[in-house]
């Protein structure tokens, strides 16, 4: 039997295939009697699962991150899909058929990131493209950005998402600049490879997505600005001269600043016009990749509408 994606699954259809298991709980109901509440997904999104009558040693018998053959049937709760589990086996990820669980393809990142490197070394200011140059070049940091997510929960939450964001948002970017004389195209372009690159280290997604310790204690503003510094330096060492300090300190302000408001994490609001043109697209991409991902989850299917979305305050037109 072929597989069924999330986004297929209608209400009452059996399942029996293999998932990616994450956010695992073993929380008691009314009755005090052990359900097992964890989110299966697979390339095309996420749903929420339950498996009543749980115990201690159900929980323990899989991770986080693991694959599991589920059988039971999909369920619509609230207007959204669920699966009520009957039995669960883990599978060796050896087993199972990758492409059935990368939102974005290897080859889908490797064309991404070919254009990422074609628009950066488009940079016509040569102290902005020397920085750039020794992002592209540093290997590590660009196998983290191959495979980074944007997000957790919300935007681009998959493997590879944070390249896709970047690439999609200076896309928009370099569109938009032309319109504005007083935007720097050029550094409005590093603003957006630097913005979220503190991801790589914020976040944990070797196989379920998740915060590093020091995103926890930290977060990617402050480890966006920490490698910028590292960069800076890589920079001046490797052109033999130094980095204007009035460009390092309008990135580092581009990068904490692209939140917006001090009510979404930013400790400083955006006060030049590069930083003002980051947040407001930065806001624009991840706002419409989210109502992307609403509409595919969205169990109803035949309605021109979604049902209501508790994290975005509203319903969704579909048309």
């Amino acid at each position: 039997m072929s597989r069924r994606f999330v986004t297929e699954l209608v209400d009452g259809e059996p399942i029996d295939q293999v998932f990616l298991v994450s956010e695992k709980q073993l929380r008691p109901n009314r009755q005090g009697n052990l359900y097992l509440q964890m989110r299966l997904s697979d390339k095309t999104g996420s749903l929420n699962a339950m498996a009543w009558n749980a115990d201690q040693r159900l929980y323990e018998s899989f991770a986080n991150g693991d694959f599991l053959l589920v059988k039971g049937a999909a369920q619509l709760y609230n207007n959204n899909m669920q699966v009520i589990v009957k039995s669960i086996t883990r599978v060796p990820a050896e087993q199972i058929d990758p492409r059935d669980f990368e939102t974005v393809s290897s080859q889908q990142r490797e064309a991404l990131f070919h254009e990422l490197a074609s628009r950066l070394r488009g940079i016509r200011n040569v102290h902005l493209r020397n920085l750039a140059e020794c992002i592209l070049v540093d290997e590590e940091l660009v196998d983290k950005l191959r495979r980074a997510p944007a997000g957790v929960k919300n935007h681009h939450a998959y493997q590879g998402g944070l390249l896709e964001h970047i690439v999609s948002l200076m896309r928009v970017a370099n569109a938009v600049s032309p319109l504005y004389p007083e935007v720097d195209d050029d550094l409005l372009t590093m603003g957006v490879l630097l913005h979220d690159l503190g991801k790589v280290d914020e976040l944990t997604y070797e196989s379920d997505l998740g915060y590093s310790d020091a995103g926890q204690l930290i977060g990617h503003l402050v480890q966006g600005v920490t490698l910028l510094d590292r960069k800076l330096f890589d920079t001046e060492r490797l052109s033999g001269e130094p980095f204007p300090p009035s460009l390092a300190l309008r990135l580092k302000h581009m990068v904490v600043s692209h939140h917006g408001e001090y009510e979404f994490g930013s400790p400083k609001l955006p006060m030049t016009f590069e930083a003002v043109a980051l947040h407001h697209l930065d806001n624009l991409d991840a706002k419409l990749a989210n109502l992307r991902q609403v509409i595919a989850e969205d169990a109803n299917a035949g309605s021109k509408w979604t049902s209501f979305n508790a994290q975005l305050g509203r319903k969704v037109y579909k048309g």
